[in-house]
């Protein structure tokens, strides 16, 4: 089959790799209809997460269909459509029971690996290193996906593709960071990065009561789109001076809820800890720019609530740890917990209430994976995301 591969820093590739097979009588085999490049996928591209290896699948949005199904398998098909949740989730340890899916503690095989980095190892993921799991991603022809009847999520007949595949992902991401946040009706809610997650936090602000949502970025077709679509109020980093403008149109309080919808390679402004984030992953030192979560801390209302959807690696530097602390405020941050929202946000799209194929701008075959790999990162012709079909 075809599959986009990793072959180093900045160097994708269309390959020809063996097809999946069964190898637990849990497991199913999905022909994928539609998959996507995720903003984190760059972080694979730059050479940012350890444990890559030349020759690993890419991808972990993507959708199909069931064409093949283990003994054990109960509440899947052959025939049936589902889309398939980024992260793998036994369902019946401790946090699986919880409703803690990403800490899944029983998917990842290289658990160890992970233990030594991160003291506990998160659930597997696909395509996404082997610290969380070695799983061949969706962006190919046919996926193996564990835990079958965990995972997927059949689709009603009569709804495309574009307008579920990202309850892959991106959707529940930029909810489940809204919903991090314990927004009050009424709240102001500052985003920072309106590349999809956050275009989906801004449309998940409002889902849940939000009464103003500020969108941060520099890049004019996701700032026109916040706009647009996300009816938010919009500032420009490369020239506004965001703390003065935010406590400006707050009256001196600062947001009371923010978002950090960009992670772990933010663009700074000049600053001196910006400069030493560049040059610390420049020495490969660092593997983080944290400057947002910097910014978000300082900007936030005193008792206010910092929610992190924006994937970070590492070890970060320099973060205002007295500032947090005197100010108050709470933060929550993490993997999403994608089996607890896969379903509620997909009645959401069956009702009407959203269409999530609003932030796709390109729509390419697989074997163009690699050109869109290198325009998305370079955000050239307006792209804001890409989707696939093998």
């Amino acid at each position: 089959m075809k599959a986009i591969c990793w072959h180093g820093t900045h160097d994708v590739r269309c390959d020809t790799v063996p097809d999946p097979k069964i190898q637990d009588p849990s497991d199913c085999i999905v022909r994928v209809t539609s998959t996507a490049i995720c903003g984190s996928d760059l972080h694979l591209y730059g050479g940012l997460m350890p444990t890559m290896e030349k020759g690993d699948v890419l991808g972990h949005e993507f959708m199909g269909e069931v064409v093949e199904v283990g003994k054990n398998v109960r509440k899947l098909k052959t025939g049936m459509r589902v889309v398939v949740p980024f992260t793998i989730s036994c369902g019946r340890c401790f946090f699986c029971q919880k409703g803690l899916y990403s800490s899944c503690d029983e998917s990842n095989p290289n658990a160890d690996v992970a233990r030594k980095v991160m003291g506990s190892s998160p659930a597997g993921l696909f395509g996404y290193s082997h610290m969380l799991g070695g799983f061949a991603g969706g962006q190919a022809e046919y996926v193996r996906v564990p835990y079958a009847d965990v995972g997927p999520l059949p689709i009603p007949d009569g709804i495309a593709d574009e307008h579920v595949l990202f309850l892959s992902d991106i959707f529940p991401t930029g909810y489940m960071a809204a919903e991090n946040c314990a927004i009050e009706p009424g709240d102001t809610v500052a985003v920072w990065g309106c590349g999809p997650v956050g275009q989906f936090a801004i449309q998940s602000a409002w889902m849940l009561g939000a009464g103003r949502v500020i969108a941060i970025d520099c890049v004019p077709e996701r700032l026109r789109l916040a706009e647009t679509h996300g009816k938010a109020e919009t500032l420009n980093f490369e020239t506004d001076k965001i703390p003065e403008r935010l406590q400006e149109m707050t009256k001196g309080r600062g947001p009371d809820r923010c978002i950090d919808a960009v992670g772990a390679e933010a663009h700074g402004t000049g600053q001196l800890s910006d400069v030493l984030d560049k040059a610390s992953t420049a020495m490969s030192l660092r593997m983080d720019r944290p400057h947002v979560l910097r910014e978000a801390i300082f900007c936030c209302r005193k008792g206010g609530t910092v929610s992190i959807p924006g994937v970070y690696l590492g070890y970060v530097d320099a973060i205002p740890l007295g500032a947090a602390m005197n100010k108050g405020l709470t933060f929550k941050m993490g993997q999403t917990h994608m089996q607890k929202y896969m379903g509620p946000l997909l009645e959401k799209v069956v009702e009407g209430k959203i269409d999530p194929s609003f932030i796709i701008t390109h729509r390419l075959k697989l074997e163009d994976g690699p050109d869109a790999y290198r325009t998305f990162r370079d955000k050239e012709d307006e792209c804001i995301k890409v989707v696939m079909t093998p």
